[in-house]
């Protein structure tokens, strides 16, 4: 076989061995399911039809061509969503295929930065690279879509909604923009002269004025009113958070930079979403009643000047008090460990339940999505993970992931990393 022959073969398989396989009739039988939309079923079945839940429950029909999955001893969740990161958009691949994993956190390398303080009008999809290494990583966690989000500024820019399967990145996209990104916590004082208060005022400013733009907008372009805080385009990004269609995705730890966000939202009638949230226990009460999801990182417990009176048990008590909580890692690669957030927050008084909920439907449902992810029903996407036990236990794996009705590969970087050297030469 000549070389040329070889090298084309060799990428045929590689493209066989990344592509899911074709949405087709499946039914995972006998297994142990939580809808999230309801109470536990043992002994359940969920089948899928053209990439959609078609029935879930103790007793269903069962088409004679389906591929039948003996789901005994296992259990079965919706697609976990990860609402915090910067999945797809870490270093480039040639590096990453040298390390192994993608950096985000070292500065240049990654895209989710763009120069400014304000960036509104910046939206991360174009840069988010569907052969990122971390991508199949997050999916061997049981995450099937996550929020991708720009990482620096006062208002960093527009976040989206990824499914975590595609060729090409507009494959890919589930909702975007989802979400617009700022900033109110300690990263946030350089954009106000030094100051949270100097940024607080700013981001006023900045809804202040795009509700002006927007009214005298002919004024505007006819010099007949003053100098805006930003340009234009910048502001006319803020217009659909002004409307309530776009969520306001604030990073807030401290009491006060919390009371601030809510503030804001009251006073704007914005969409509020928190994350962050190390001292929202203390706020409890005011964020329930302002209807203000939380997204956490349930291992955040170390005080630091952004947030002196951080807890373990910051979720179980949001939760106590009404509020909706989400949980998401922080850290860079943080979407295959957000089962063992879950399984965190469990350890420190929250309900089993409500931490699965915190996973799948809370964040489908804090960005619009609950219409299609986060519950197992009839006529939801069908993204799917079995289990071969309880999720949040370190000994438990995801044995099968589907996306849209489409079995994925649970390959990754990770895992031919170790097949390779699992069994060194007898020279080592």
């Amino acid at each position: 076989m000549s070389a040329m022959i070889r090298c084309g073969a060799a990428v045929l398989l590689g493209l066989i061995g990344t592509r899911p396989l074709t949405a087709q009739t499946i039914a995972i039988t006998n297994a142990t399911v939580y809808p999230v939309s309801g109470p536990k079923l043992d002994g359940a079945t969920v089948l899928i039809r053209d990439g959609r839940i078609a029935a879930v429950g103790r007793v269903v029909s069962i088409p004679a061509q389906a591929r039948r999955i003996d789901g005994t001893g296992k259990v079965v969740t919706p697609g976990l969503v990860h609402v915090q990161g910067a999945l797809g958009l870490g270093v480039g691949r040639a590096l990453a295929e040298e390390t192994d994993e993608e950096y985000t956190a070292i500065g240049g390398t990654t895209d989710g930065e763009h120069e400014g303080d304000v960036s509104a009008a910046f939206n991360v999809l174009a840069a988010i690279d569907p052969n990122a290494v971390a991508i199949p990583v997050a999916r061997m966690g049981g995450v099937t879509s996550a929020l991708t989000m720009p990482t620096s500024g006062l208002i960093a820019g527009q976040a989206v909604l990824i499914h975590l399967t595609g060729q090409h990145s507009a494959d890919m996209v589930l909702l975007t923009p989802a979400a617009m990104v700022a900033d109110l916590g300690d990263g946030s004082r350089s954009a106000g002269g030094g100051s949270r208060a100097g940024a607080l005022a700013r981001l006023r400013a900045l809804f202040a004025d795009a509700a002006i733009l927007r009214r005298r907008r002919a004024d505007y372009d006819q010099n007949r009113i003053g100098q805006l805080s930003a340009p234009a385009d910048q502001l006319e990004a803020l217009y659909p958070v002004l409307d309530g269609r776009l969520p306001l995705y604030v990073n807030a730890n401290r009491q006060s930079d919390i009371e601030n966000a809510l503030a804001l939202a009251a006073d704007f009638r914005l969409r509020l979403i928190l994350r962050g949230g190390a001292e929202a226990w203390r706020v409890a009460g005011q964020i329930a009643r302002a209807g203000a999801p939380v997204v956490l990182d349930t291992r955040d417990n170390i005080p630091s000047f952004d947030g002196l009176q951080a807890r373990s048990d910051n979720a179980a008590l949001l939760r106590e008090a009404g509020v909706t909580v989400i949980l998401a890692g922080q850290d860079p690669g943080g979407q295959m460990n957000l089962r063992f957030e879950a399984g965190h927050a469990v350890r420190n008084g929250l309900k089993w339940d409500d931490a699965l909920a915190a996973i799948t439907v809370a964040p489908a449902r804090a960005f619009g999505l609950a219409d299609r992810l986060g519950t197992l029903e009839p006529g939801k996407v069908a993204d799917i993970v079995v289990w071969s036990g309880d999720p949040f236990e370190f000994s438990t794996a995801a044995e099968l992931v589907f996306i849209d009705g489409a079995e994925m590969s649970l390959k990754s970087r990770m895992t031919e990393l170790r097949d390779r050297y699992k069994t060194l030469p007898p020279s080592y």
